[in-house]
């Protein structure tokens, strides 16, 4: 559809951040800084927690400042930078309710504010399931049943339409190897011991490909597709992008979606300051663009970017601003707009959509 929004581009979305105003204190902008898992290198590198508002957990500063994710304001805001950017789906970082990230911040709370704000931009919602402790087969039929049968009717609840027509909800299980490919297969094959296939709760399920033998794992498993989150080219198998022509013809040949993610680059070391090495930078626009071209060479159903806010890694498309304090300096756009990300988005995606209308004929 001209102008979009384009339902086969999908943005990792976090809801994870709180303000004093919403919460009574900041949230995940006063990140901690992880040490290193060698002591001795750990040593050389900074301890503590950012205090914000000035000294916030990433490298680049939001326009909205640190910013609470329960705020309406904010919402609206959020929705209305994915419309410029011509995004269909919000892909929603997601933890059982009760169980909470390393922050506390319990999410489930707030999925139908988010719901509501995604239905009046005509954006459509799916779920990213977190590696939650204790998660296995078992706990993800329960969190699937849940979230289906609690959200399952809302508008703005993204069902994709498979090549059998059906229209089935899409879920993106991060870190999906820590479960073994036999546990996974009683969920998700056909004759599992509780599977989900045939039945009311029955979905698409894109597993993470990192290394080049998750592939197996991730068919064997009952997976429909794979996914490959990481924004840093060159970090792990799957995130390189010279591996996506050989990861989408393995999945061709398997009946397997393959869903790459674009990212517009990469700088965590305002959280892992030890991390240099994974940095990438973002070269006024030059390195997404890469990524995106990337992704359009496999001719892809669907094209994932990472993220629209995941601040502490640096990997978000959001506006963000210059700014300069006594202790910090920002990364940020210059010289271009706070909405670079969004319009490069927006031009890509309309490129995806024509470019897709061709491979059809």
């Amino acid at each position: 559809m001209a102008g979009g929004p384009f339902y086969n581009l999908h943005v990792f979305y976090y809801a994870w951040y709180g303000s004093p105003r919403f919460e009574g204190r900041y949230r995940h902008w006063d990140h901690a800084l992880v040490p290193h898992w060698d002591p001795r290198v750990s040593a050389g590198f900074p301890r503590g927690r950012h205090r914000p508002p000035d000294d916030i957990g990433s490298s680049f500063y939001p326009a909205l400042g640190p910013y609470s994710s329960r705020d309406p304001a904010v919402l609206a805001e959020h929705m209305g930078q994915l419309r410029a950017a011509a995004i269909g789906v919000l892909v929603l970082s997601w933890y059982p309710p009760g169980l909470a990230d390393d922050s506390g911040e319990l999410l489930d709370s707030l999925v139908p504010s988010i719901l509501d704000a995604a239905h009046r931009h005509a954006i459509k919602v799916a779920f990213h399931i977190q590696p939650y402790k204790g998660r296995d087969d078992h706990t993800v039929h329960e969190n699937i049943r849940y979230i289906v049968d609690k959200y399952g009717s809302h508008a703005a609840f993204y069902k994709y339409k498979t090549s059998t027509g059906k229209s089935l909800p899409l879920f993106y299980i991060y870190d999906s190897y820590l479960t073994p490919a036999d546990s996974w297969a009683n969920l998700l094959t056909p004759s599992g011991s509780h599977s989900l296939r045939d039945t009311a709760y029955d979905g698409v399920f894109i597993g993470l490909l990192v290394e080049e033998g998750h592939k197996q794992d991730i068919l064997s498993a009952g997976y429909d597709g794979v996914y490959t989150y990481f924004a840093s080219n060159g970090f792990s198998f799957g995130s390189s992008h010279q591996n996506w022509k050989a990861i989408k013809t393995f999945c061709d040949s398997n009946n397997l979606m393959f869903i790459p993610s674009v990212g517009p680059g990469y700088a965590d070391t305002s959280i892992r300051p030890w991390n240099n090495h994974s940095t990438r930078n973002r070269v006024s626009g030059r390195y997404y663009e890469t990524a995106l071209q990337a992704a359009l060479m496999v001719r892809p159903e669907i094209i994932s970017i990472t993220s629209f806010n995941e601040w502490h890694e640096g990997t978000q498309i959001e506006k963000a601003v210059p700014k300069k304090t006594p202790t910090r300096l920002y990364l940020d756009y210059l010289p271009h707009q706070p909405s670079l990300y969004l319009e490069l988005t927006r031009r890509w995606a309309e490129r995806f959509s024509k470019e897709k209308e061709q491979w059809l004929m």
